[in-house]
């Protein structure tokens, strides 16, 4: 079976496989006892037996290590649901042996075929744990062969770690040493400069003058419509002073007014000495 061979090659964490090389279906799964409860530090044995309705219905399964436990009776019968109404085609052997060794780290009282086993759980836990240790110690010290040669999936997780965390070796002599450019962090930063930017103010709208009309030059405009462009000094006291280009604005048109005046004036005198 293919799963057999991939079990044997990456197998769970203290779950091993057995197979026989004769008959392929002769199989027996080894569970290492889990730290922290009383099967610590034995080995326990569980056998396989392949009906021809396998996968649709479930393999018949059994300890064949003596075990003292609630859910497990004299004879090595293992009562959990998952051999019974929840099993699924697509579990396989290695479902099946975490979820027993799941029941050694938490065992259900509830569902006892060893009542001895599950009445000490319940009434006198330290007398339930002494005895099942008893059991570990007589019955299921014998390590098997196939737990001294670590798992794949365990060798290639120890090397990782190892090359991780190796310290850095220096580069091979004649290498060219590839240098490191550090980046600045950008951070979002406020920068206020000395003097801000004109700021786009509203636009000023054509002035049409009047026909024949003369500023404070004396030179006469055209019909023609002229853009009065705001001063760029004005603007950026606009800018900074918060208002103050339009009164900027009022005193150059108070002067272009005042030199049209006295054009005018210029040209009266003058008819008088005629």
């Amino acid at each position: 079976m293919r799963e057999i061979s991939e079990l044997q090659r990456t197998p769970p964490e203290g779950i091993r496989i057995l197979a026989s090389e004769d008959n392929m279906l002769d199989v027996t799964g080894v569970i290492e006892g889990p730290e922290g409860t009383p099967y610590a530090g034995g080995y326990f044995s569980v056998k396989f037996k392949f009906t021809e309705e396998f996968p649709a219905a479930p393999p018949k399964c059994w300890f064949a290590t003596k075990i003292f436990h609630p859910n497990v009776s004299s004879a090595g019968d293992i009562c959990v649901n998952t051999l019974k109404k929840d099993w699924q085609a697509s579990y396989g052997i290695a479902h099946i042996l975490v979820t027993v060794k799941c029941l050694l780290i938490y065992p259900n009282p509830e569902s006892a075929l060893d009542e001895e086993a599950g009445k000490l759980l319940l009434e006198d836990y330290n007398s339930y744990c002494s005895r099942a240790k008893l059991m570990t110690g007589v019955h299921a010290r014998a390590r098997p062969a196939a737990f001294d040669t670590p798992a794949a999936s365990s060798s290639i997780s120890t090397t990782s770690n190892a090359n991780n965390s190796a310290p850095s070796s220096k580069p091979p002599s004649g290498a060219t040493p590839t240098p490191v450019m550090s980046v600045p962090s950008r951070t979002s930063t406020t920068r206020k400069s000395a003097s801000p930017a004109p700021a786009t103010g509203p636009q000023v709208p054509f002035k049409q003058s009047n026909a024949g009309g003369e500023d404070g030059t004396g030179k006469e405009h055209g019909s023609k419509g002229s853009y009065a462009g705001p001063s760029p000094l004005g603007t950026a006291d606009k800018n900074v002073n918060g208002g103050a280009a339009p009164a900027a604005g009022k005193a150059v048109k108070r002067a272009a007014t005042g030199g049209a005046s006295n054009g005018a004036e210029k040209r009266k005198k003058a008819l008088k000495r005629l």
